[in-house]
């Protein structure tokens, strides 16, 4: 299978995906990361946003929360924060989490962690891009 390259893709709670894409496009914190089969081995860091792949012409997202990324052996193992993939998000509960996090950085009050609140508005887009809402 030289044409393709296995991809794993695992959380704390579960395994995402486990199966042979053609093409990664990972969120590195360094920008994108793009993996064809048979690529060099390398360890990076991954940052908030999609991971892309490509099955038989068919793009599939899921949307990462931080972690690492390996490829070695012509796999890429990712080891992710959280993960999910595109058609499981619930996208009510996305926009509402960015409606929260919107709201917290309108006000600005002393007790507001403003960090948190920048991470989980970067969060809940990222699972609305994911799921194709935004």
């Amino acid at each position: 299978m030289a044409d393709k390259i296995k991809l794993e893709v695992v959380t704390p709670e579960r395994v995402v995906a486990n199966e042979y894409v053609d093409f990664v496009v990972a969120p590195g914190v360094e920008g994108e990361v793009g993996i064809l089969p048979l690529h060099a081995p390398m360890i990076t860091s991954l940052d908030i946003g999609i991971l892309r792949y490509t099955v038989d012409g068919q793009t599939e997202k899921i949307a990462v929360s931080g972690g690492f990324l390996e490829v070695r052996n012509n796999k890429v193992v990712v080891l992710a924060n959280a993960a999910e993939r595109g058609e499981e998000i619930d996208v009510e509960r996305a926009q509402k989490a960015l409606e929260r996090a919107r709201e917290r950085l309108t006000k600005r009050t002393p007790d507001i962690d403003v960090l948190r609140a920048e991470l989980a508005m970067r969060r809940a887009l990222n699972r609305l891009k994911a799921a194709g809402k935004m």
